[in-house]
């Protein structure tokens, strides 16, 4: 008789799937590139800060900037540098690395690349709470309002995760992208009828939607900085987590990663940065969603790379912005997240054309 040739009734296992398009982009890049790079964009940020202490209606020689940052000084040019421009360039930098970082999580826990802060209804909760404090509370002051904006983020980043995990599959990508939507067209709503009925609130809260540096002071930047502290912890401690989920969730768990726990931390994680970010500046747009993708295109996917390159772009993007909205009118300035917006919509454009995001 002819003899059968052996097969492997197994076959070769199968191999894993690859991460959703518009995560990964090109191949990671070489050590010696991404150091290329991390130096630039740190020169990048250091000249950033210097433009945001030094340009404004009245430009300020960068060493009588730095004069009066070391020495102080009763002279006017003193002023205008410790008091005004120096609390609004920390607050540019906190709340630059804080959307920044909590884009690169969004979209790694709901494997949607153009994934925003917005996404889990944490900034209109941030909105609905200004809107209480100035409407219910009587609060009028920024560093008072931050607690209010703070607190409604929170409401609401819970009550979308409440929502996305009943039912079967627990909180799915899909599930949590359809419960921030529901939520946040219920919160536009709520916002939309207090300010018809107080109309006195209509022009203090419009100053604060828009997303603006201008105006916030020492004390505001005082306030952010523990929660910018808490939520970069706890982002990065599941950064590994994130890369496992960026395989999939079968994978992950085959991993042994806890699945719920990296969703649980990265979306606290994510909320406490969102939150803190929009309620000291208001709600800016497009650094969320633009600078985790070019942060992504310099170092990688891998979350350990990503995430620290995310905070030193988002606070570049920011002060920039900033900045040119300050000089781009003789007579007044463009408030920062005008800028973003104009300068974003052209990367969403973008962004939205590529074939490795389309459906």
């Amino acid at each position: 008789m002819e003899a059968i040739p052996a097969t492997d009734p197994v076959g070769p296992p199968p191999s894993p799937p690859p991460p959703p398009p518009g995560l990964t982009g090109s191949p990671a890049p070489s050590t010696r590139r991404r150091a290329g790079w991390t130096a630039a964009v740190v020169a990048a940020l250091l000249a950033a800060v210097v433009l945001s202490l030094a340009v404004g209606s009245r430009t300020i020689p960068p060493d009588r900037v730095l004069d009066a940052l070391l020495h102080g000084g009763d002279d006017a040019t003193a002023g205008v540098v410790r008091s005004l421009r120096l609390p609004r360039t920390l607050i540019g930098l906190m709340t630059g690395a804080a959307l920044a970082m909590a884009g690169v999580v969004m979209q790694g826990v709901t494997r949607n690349p153009i994934a925003d802060p917005g996404i889990l209804g944490v900034s209109q909760g941030a909105s609905l709470g200004v809107v209480l404090a100035i409407a219910a509370a009587g609060v009028h002051t920024l560093a008072g309002q931050v607690w209010f904006a703070f607190a409604g983020a929170a409401v609401a980043s819970v009550a979308v995760y409440a929502i996305a995990s009943r039912g079967r599959g627990g909180a799915s990508p899909v599930k949590l992208a359809l419960a921030g939507a529901a939520i946040n067209a219920l919160l536009v709503s709520v916002i939309s009828g207090i300010l018809t009925t107080r109309a006195s609130a209509l022009e203090e809260f419009r100053f604060w939607q828009i997303g603006s540096l201008a105006g916030r002071d020492q004390e505001i930047a005082g306030q952010m900085w523990p929660f910018l502290l808490l939520g970069t912890v706890l982002v990065f401690s599941v950064a590994r987590g994130l890369d496992a989920l960026a395989l999939g969730e079968d994978l992950a768990r085959g991993l042994g990663r806890n699945v719920a726990a990296v969703r649980i931390l990265a979306g606290a994680g994510a909320t406490v940065l969102t939150g803190v970010g929009v309620a000291a500046a208001g709600p800016i747009a497009f650094v969320g969603l633009a600078v985790p993708h070019i942060a992504r295109a310099l170092v990688g996917g891998d979350h350990r790379r990503l995430l620290p390159m995310a905070a030193l772009l988002g606070p570049v993007v920011l002060l920039l912005s900033d900045v040119v909205g300050r000089v781009i009118y003789a007579d007044s300035e463009v408030p920062a997240g005008v800028m973003t917006a104009l300068i974003g919509l052209p990367f969403l454009v973008a962004l939205a054309r590529r074939r490795t995001v389309a459906a």
